[in-house]
């Protein structure tokens, strides 16, 4: 714990904080624009004394409930949060699971790839968001149920080949990213929910998770069968947004390429299989 680190930090985000934005009457006699130490203390639930205590860096280590209370009180941002438990001794608590909110900026940024297939899951290969390329290419995931839009229940589920080899090492790949989600998030009950799904429905998926295999998915080769262009080859580009347990996937190709010319085709007439 660095006591000194951690009661400039709290001062100067105090001191960034409007009485307004956590719903105090500001007044007409105050000093300083920010928070006083006793409506900090307050908004976390703690003792005045205490909180000034930290603020001087002589306080006792405050416990993970304390640091948590702090950050809300304090209206800390993600990185503010994990920043006041590590300068505390403490590591932040891990999300409980995956968010299924894509943040604007990642929608933004589907929408300006207007030339790249592009599409999000989360950490239990739900679909989450597309943009028009990932249409053109693939379909229209909008046109299933919500319900029905989990890659890994649809590929052993599905009617794909799981024995041709890129199909069978694709889904072993995505069994052993999804024990590794499990892990990360233990008490996720639509991870648990999924496993428990595919385990009753799939023995291909049970003799692949009993093998205990564990990785995360990162670059790959994609293959897909299109029902007007043939085999197309791709480059499957991972972004990994790990505080929402999500990844944004590129399918990119071979400048020159079939699959390019492909692509540039489906940006001109973008329509699946027209």
């Amino acid at each position: 714990m660095d006591r000194e680190q951690l009661a400039a930090f709290l001062r100067s985000r105090r001191a960034k904080v409007l009485p307004a934005d956590v719903g105090i009457d500001g007044g007409a006699r105050r000093r300083t624009p920010g928070l006083r130490r006793e409506e900090v203390a307050r908004l976390a639930g703690i003792s005045v004394d205490y909180y000034a205590r930290l603020e001087q860096a002589r306080g006792p280590r405050p416990s993970r409930q304390v640091l948590g209370a702090l950050g809300r009180a304090l209206r800390l941002l993600d990185d503010e949060r994990t920043y006041l438990f590590q300068v505390a001794g403490e590591q932040p608590a891990l999300p409980a699971g995956p968010s299924p909110h894509v943040s604007a900026g990642i929608l933004h940024l589907l929408d300006r790839l207007d030339d790249t297939p592009a599409f999000v899951i989360d950490a239990k290969y739900e679909l989450l968001a597309w943009n028009p390329m990932a249409v053109a290419l693939m379909g229209d995931p909008a046109a299933v149920m919500p319900g029905s839009r989990n890659m890994i229940w649809n590929l052993f589920t599905g009617p794909a080949d799981l024995t041709a080899p890129e199909t069978s090492q694709f889904a072993d790949e995505c069994v052993a990213d999804l024990r590794a989600a499990s892990v990360r998030y233990p008490g996720d009950p639509g991870i648990q929910s999924l496993i428990a799904r595919l385990r009753s429905a799939a023995p291909e998926f049970t003799r692949r998770w009993d093998e205990h295999q564990v990785c995360v998915r990162r670059t790959t080769t994609k293959r897909l069968d299109h029902p007007v262009h043939g085999e197309l080859v791709f480059d499957c580009e991972v972004l990994d947004i790990a505080d929402a347990g999500q990844k944004v996937i590129f399918y990119t190709a071979e400048a020159g390429s079939h699959s390019a010319w492909v692509l540039c085709s489906l940006r001109q007439r973008p329509a699946y299989a027209d």
